[in-house]
C-alpha cells in the first residue's frame, strides 16, 4: 500500500481508503462477524483512512464493534453530519452536535480524525458556510475531532466552501472517473495551493462504471450524455474482456492526483480488487480508447442537489 499527505494535516492517508456505505446498508445487510473480519482484512492490507457516515446505516455501529482499541490506533477515522437520510438534513449547530455525540458511542471511540458535514449541496450554504461550520470549529476546539471538512458534488459549492471557510479537507465524488477529470483539472491545483487534504470518491459513477449498466437509468443523477458515454464504455469493456470496473478503480486511484480514493465494499473479493487497482499498472493504450469515448467538456456534470449551489 502506498501513502500520501492529505493536504496540510499532516496525516499520510492510504492512497486507498475503505469506504463503509455498503457495508452498511439495511438490504441485503452484512453479517456483524463478516464485517468486523472485512474492516480488519481492510487495515491489515495497509488501508488507513476509514470513511462512514450516520446516513450509512449500521456501517458506523458495525466499525465500533470491529476498531478494538489496538485496531483503533492504526485508522484515521471519518465520519459526518448534517444528513441522516435520502430527504433528512440538519445543520444546526445543535443538530451536528447530538449526530457527533451518537457517532462516538457508535464508533466506541472518544474522537474521530476527520468530521465533515454531509452532501451540504442540498440546502441554503449561507448557514451552513457560518454557524454549522463554527459548530464544527467548536467541536474541533474540543478535541472531538482532530480536522474538519465539507463534502458534496458540485464544483460552485466547493468554490464557496473554499472561498468563505477555513476547512481541512474536503471530500468529492464521480469526478475522477473514466467520464469526467474535474476533480483534476478544477479542485485539485486550489486544494493544494490552499493546502486542503482533497478525498477522492465513486470511481465508478455511482454504477454508471459497472458491467451492469447496460442501459440509462432515469433514477441516476447523471444526464443522458454522461450515462451514454458510460454504457459505450461499459460495451467497450465486454468487447475487450475488460472489467469496467477495476479499470475505472485503477483510473481514479492511480490518475486523480487526489491523495487518496474511497473505494466501497461490502465483500472480501471487492476489497482484494480494490487494493489490486491501486497496485496494476494501467495499460495507457488501452486507457486512451476509453478516454476517447468521455462526454464532450462542458457536459460532463451532473446537477445535484438545490440549483443555486449547481
Amino acid at each position: 500500500m502506498q501513502y500520501a499527505r492529505l493536504g496540510s494535516t499532516g496525516l499520510d492517508v492510504s492512497v486507498v481508503a475503505l469506504g463503509t456505505g455498503p457495508l452498511g446498508r439495511s438490504s441485503d445487510p452484512v453479517p456483524e462477524a463478516e464485517a468486523v473480519r472485512l474492516v480488519n482484512e481492510a487495515v491489515d492490507a495497509g488501508i488507513n483512512l476509514i470513511d462512514t457516515a450516520p446516513v450509512y446505516g449500521r456501517a458506523e455501529y458495525l466499525l465500533g464493534r470491529a476498531l478494538t482499541p489496538a485496531k483503533r490506533d492504526k485508522v484515521i477515522l471519518a465520519t459526518k453530519a448534517g444528513r441522516y437520510s435520502i430527504s433528512d438534513f440538519d445543520y444546526t449547530p445543535a443538530r451536528i452536535r447530538r449526530s457527533v455525540e451518537d457517532s462516538l458511542r457508535l464508533l466506541n471511540t472518544e474522537y474521530v480524525d476527520v468530521l465533515q458535514l454531509h452532501d451540504i449541496e442540498y440546502v441554503d450554504l449561507n448557514p451552513v458556510l457560518t454557524d454549522s461550520f463554527a459548530e464544527l470549529v467548536r467541536l474541533k476546539e474540543e478535541g472531538k475531532c482532530c480536522f474538519i471538512g465539507m463534502t458534496g458534488y458540485p464544483i460552485k459549492t466547493f468554490s464557496r466552501v473554499l472561498a468563505e471557510t477555513d476547512v481541512d479537507v474536503i471530500l468529492t465524488y464521480a469526478k475522477a472517473t473514466l467520464l469526467d477529470d474535474s476533480l483534476t483539472t478544477e479542485l485539485l491545483p486550489v486544494a493544494r495551493e490552499r493546502g486542503i487534504g482533497l478525498i477522492n470518491a465513486a470511481a465508478v459513477a455511482l454504477g454508471l462504471l459497472t458491467p451492469a449498466k447496460t442501459a440509462l437509468d432515469p433514477g441516476h443523477h447523471a444526464p443522458v450524455v454522461v450515462q451514454e458515454a458510460a454504457v459505450r464504455m461499459v460495451d467497450l469493456a465486454a468487447t475487450l474482456g475488460i472489467d469496467i470496473a477495476f479499470l475505472a478503480n485503477q483510473y481514479s486511484i492511480q490518475r486523480s492526483g487526489a491523495p487518496t480514493t474511497v473505494v466501497g465494499v461490502s465483500t472480501l473479493r471487492h476489497l482484494e480488487s480494490a487494493v489490486r487497482a491501486a497496485e496494476s499498472p494501467l495499460d495507457d493504450a488501452v486507457l486512451e480508447r476509453f478516454l476517447s469515448l468521455r462526454p464532450p467538456l462542458g457536459q460532463r456534470q451532473w446537477q445535484v442537489g438545490a440549483p443555486d449551489n449547481n
